[in-house]
This record gives structure tokens, sequence and C-alpha cells, in this order.
């Protein structure tokens, strides 16, 4: 039933996006020809257009590209002459390990934080942290990138400037800026968790039993706590994997969200659709995967089918 409604959406979204670029101002063919460095004329934009079967009616050019799409065929990039699957193929390995680094470090800093900041629950440590997640989720991701530039590309001069997507320093400063809005949203996300469930009668019971607070803590409270944050590290790999552009823009990382805003901006139809249908498919498949770990989790969930 899950798979049946997954298909469905795909076919929605597929839909959807083949509208909007159908609809959308600009030539396909011209900045297929301009991106070449060639003035085409009439003549050839009209047989380029047959060609390609741009002058078909709507519904045939849909069928047919989604025809070709189940087969693994997404077309050609009009403006740089290749497959879309290559293309996206290639982009696709360093936007996941910028995803992959990005979460790592926000674990790393805000599930202690938020842990921290429920066990002193109204202390200075807890305003504290506070205060850091309320600058950090007002912050936004160009801004913190371009400070983040400043400070140690131009200034101090440890990263570079442009990143390669390669090695561990070109990585780290587009990880950190995509990382700084999520600490400050996980963090309040587990300390919220951790407060519930501190509230709960087996807390009670485990600390009346002499069990060390420690204990309950990492054994039970944090496991039970740890559920809702799955949910929303699902939808982090997705809006990660959809949502890297401005970041990948401002360091020059050769990612898909890069590649999305160079097909925009040459209107490159296969491309977009390629891209927008590319990462439905992975935000779709994680959110399931994310769904199926709920039984290995937690087996109340076992229970209750």
């Amino acid at each position: 039933m899950r798979l049946l409604q997954i298909v469905i959406v795909l076919i929605g979204i597929s839909f959807i996006t083949f509208a909007l670029t159908y609809m959308s101002p600009g030539d396909p063919v011209r900045n297929m020809y301009t991106a070449s460095g060639v003035m085409p004329t009439q003549e050839m934009i009209d047989a380029t257009r047959e060609e390609l079967g741009l002058n078909k009616p709507f519904l045939t050019q849909y069928f047919t590209w989604l025809t070709n799409c189940l087969k693994g065929d997404f077309g050609k990039s009009y403006s740089l002459n290749k497959p879309v699957v290559e293309l996206l193929a290639s982009r696709l390995l360093p936007t996941l390990k910028l995803a992959f680094m990005s979460m790592c470090i926000m674990l790393i800093l805000a599930v202690p934080m938020g842990v921290v900041s429920a066990l002193y629950k109204d202390s200075w440590i807890d305003n504290l942290v506070k205060c850091i997640t309320f600058f950090g989720c007002a912050m936004p991701n160009f801004w913190v990138g371009l400070l983040l530039m400043l400070a140690f590309c131009v200034k101090l001069r440890i990263f570079p400037v442009m990143a390669s997507g390669g090695d561990f320093k070109s990585l780290f400063l587009p990880a950190l800026t995509l990382a700084v809005a999520m600490t400050a949203k996980y963090t309040r996300q587990v300390r919220t968790a951790v407060l519930e469930e501190l509230s709960q009668d087996y807390v009670i019971g485990a600390e009346a039993r002499g069990v060390k607070r420690s204990k309950i803590i990492w054994l039970n409270v944090f496991p039970n706590a740890l559920l809702p944050l799955i949910t929303m590290l699902g939808l982090s790999i997705g809006s990660l994997l959809g949502g890297t552009s401005v970041v990948e823009v401002i360091f020059s990382y050769p990612g898909l969200g890069n590649l999305a805003v160079s097909a925009i901006t040459s209107s490159d139809y296969n491309l977009i659709q390629g891209y927008v249908l590319w990462l439905s498919i992975i935000y779709m498949v994680v959110n399931l995967i994310v769904d199926m770990s709920y039984n290995f989790i937690d087996p109340r969930m076992r229970h209750k089918k």
C-alpha cells in the first residue's frame, strides 16, 4: 500500500514539474544554441524543435517523457549537451558527502546540548542554550556562509574559498553552514523530547529504586526520545539533498544544488525535470526507510500491528 502511494505521488510530481517547465518563459532551443556560441536562425530553431519533439501537444510530450523516464532515460541537457542521468549521477556523490558531514556536525553538537539543557532546565546553562538556538534559527544560511567564508577563508586563510567537493577542507565550511540552523532546531527537539521522558512514571520509579540517574538517562530516557528525532532526520536528509543550492553556489561546490541553479538560469527543462524527479525518488525512499526503521528501534510499534 505504501509503495502504491509513492508511485501515485511520483506521477503527480512528474506531471506538475513537466507542466510548470512547459509553461515557463524562455525557449530551451534558443538557449541551447546560445550556450554553444551559435546565433541560430528561425529555420534552425524550428527544425531543432521538431527534432526534439517540442512542437508536439503538451500531453504527447509529457507521456513521451514519462515513458522514457521509466526506462531510465531523462533526456539530454540542452545547455551542457550531456545525458541528464550522467550529469545527476556525477553531482550526487558530492551532495551526499556534504549532507552526511553536515548531519554528523549537527548530531555532535545538538544531542549533548539538548540533553544538558533538559537536565539543567531553567538554569543559566538552559538559558544560554536557548539563546544560542534562537540565533541559530534566525540566521539565514547564505549569511552564515558568507560570515564563515570571510572569517576562515579571507582573514585566517584556513579553508579554500572555492570548495572542490573532494577533501575535508573543502567540505567543512559548507557543511558547517548547513549544520548551524539544523543544530538549533534539533537541540530544541532533543530538549523537548528528553523533558517529556523525564516526567514519565518509569523514571520516577527507577530513581526511587536507587538506579543511577546517568544510567536512566542514557539507557532509558534517550532511546525513548529517539523516535521523533529519527523522523526529523529523515526529513532533514531530503531537505539537505534538495535545499543546499544557496550554500553550494556561495562556496562554488559541485553538487546537485549548484547544477539545479545552472539549469534554471539556462532554462534547461530536461535537467530541471530530471533533478526534481530524482530528488523526489530519493526523498520518498529515505522516508520509507525511516518508517521501516521504527519497528527495529521501538518494539512498541510492532505490537501495535
